[in-house]
């Protein structure tokens, strides 16, 4: 086969290298400007195929022209320190009694880099999201501890929370006594581990008797039942919430030191449940409940749960109670207050020292 100037000045200017080999011993009679710039180095074409494009699978190629099927593969090639990726193309064509081999090899470095370009962004963004989604993850969960689910579902939907008024719900008041002299006198780091512990065991308590916590204020813990979720229990919730906070504060002291000694008050609302803070957000109760609860904490002795008149008629029927006498609450003028002992499940005995 000739290839006369004008066909080869055509195959000169095509956009993708080309060659030209004889069928079957494979010996080349053309390769374009292309292929010589990716194959540098190499003598003008009068060598094999495989002397032309290094790398090439010549066997493999000559197994699919065998069978009458094209050949395809793909290549790389080093051009000054630049890696060069090459798709191969080869068919056979007769003319006459001669049988050829053309090859056509189109350079796809760029596609490649894109491609890569593209993956490298994809990874990239999806990394990205992983991480936005963790940071929302954590934002949830931290959002979760200072408010009830379904005020951050409400939150989250709309952007903002409505107050809402709890007549039928019920609040506890925990303190420990002498915690002030003894953050004086204890490591901070183990003291606040400490808390953390117990305050740990509280939210687990408080969560299987259907309670909620709303805050703590130092060493003072907040829970309720009744809100925002109503609970026609509530009363009864709270109370053996409230036993088994000293149950287990007094199980606790038999293997631990320091020793905590708690006070409770519980009492029936009303409060208020709203969401205060637009920059840090923090869900709070107020009104007479939370008030009286307060104002019944301050009224026991160590390891004692005291509560209110109005609690006790919610409660006569199922725990027993023992009566204080009156006292005067600021705030609510003179009530008779109940000290709680238990109920048939949670028998705890209250006879601490004073």
């Amino acid at each position: 086969m000739i290839i006369d100037d004008f066909n080869k000045k055509l195959l000169e200017t095509v956009g993708v290298g080309l060659v030209i080999a004889s069928y079957p011993d494979l010996s080349v009679v053309f390769r374009n400007h292309h292929v010589a710039e990716w194959f540098p180095g190499l003598a003008d074409p009068a060598g094999r195929l495989d002397e032309t494009i290094p790398g090439l699978d010549c066997n493999a190629l000559l197994a699919a022209l065998n069978a009458g099927e094209a050949y395809a593969e793909s290549l790389e090639t080093k051009v000054r320190r630049r890696t060069v990726s090459l798709n191969v193309a080869a068919t056979r064509t007769g003319h006459g009694d001669s049988s050829w081999i053309i090859i056509e090899l189109q350079n796809v470095t760029k596609m490649k880099e894109l491609e890569y370009m593209i993956s490298s962004y994809s990874q990239m963004v999806e990394r990205q999201n992983r991480s936005l989604e963790k940071e929302k993850e954590r934002a949830e969960k931290l959002l979760l501890n200072i408010m009830p689910e379904s005020v951050y579902k409400e939150l989250k939907t709309f952007g903002v929370t409505t107050p809402q008024r709890y007549d039928d719900a019920s609040i506890l008041m925990l303190d420990f006594v002498g915690f002030t002299q003894l953050s004086m006198t204890q490591d901070p780091v183990s003291l606040v581990t400490e808390l953390n512990d117990i305050f740990t065991a509280f939210d687990r308590i408080a969560e299987q008797q259907g309670c909620e916590r709303i805050k703590t204020i130092g060493d003072a813990y907040v829970a309720v039942a009744g809100l925002p979720d109503p609970a026609p229990d509530h009363a009864i919730s709270i109370a053996r919430v409230a036993l088994m906070f000293v149950r287990y504060l007094k199980r606790r002291n038999q293997t631990h030191h320091p020793q905590w000694h708690c006070r409770v008050g519980i009492a029936p609302g009303p409060v208020i449940g709203s969401v205060v803070g637009i920059q840090k957000y923090v869900y709070d109760i107020f009104g007479p409940g939370i008030n009286l609860a307060s104002r019944l904490e301050a009224l026991c002795n160590p390891m004692e749960i005291v509560l209110s008149e109005e609690m006790y008629g919610l409660l006569r029927d199922s725990f027993a109670m023992e009566p204080m006498g009156e006292a005067e609450i600021r705030g609510f003028g003179t009530k008779q207050v109940y000290r709680l002992i238990g109920d048939d499940e949670l028998s705890v005995s209250l006879e601490t020292p004073r």
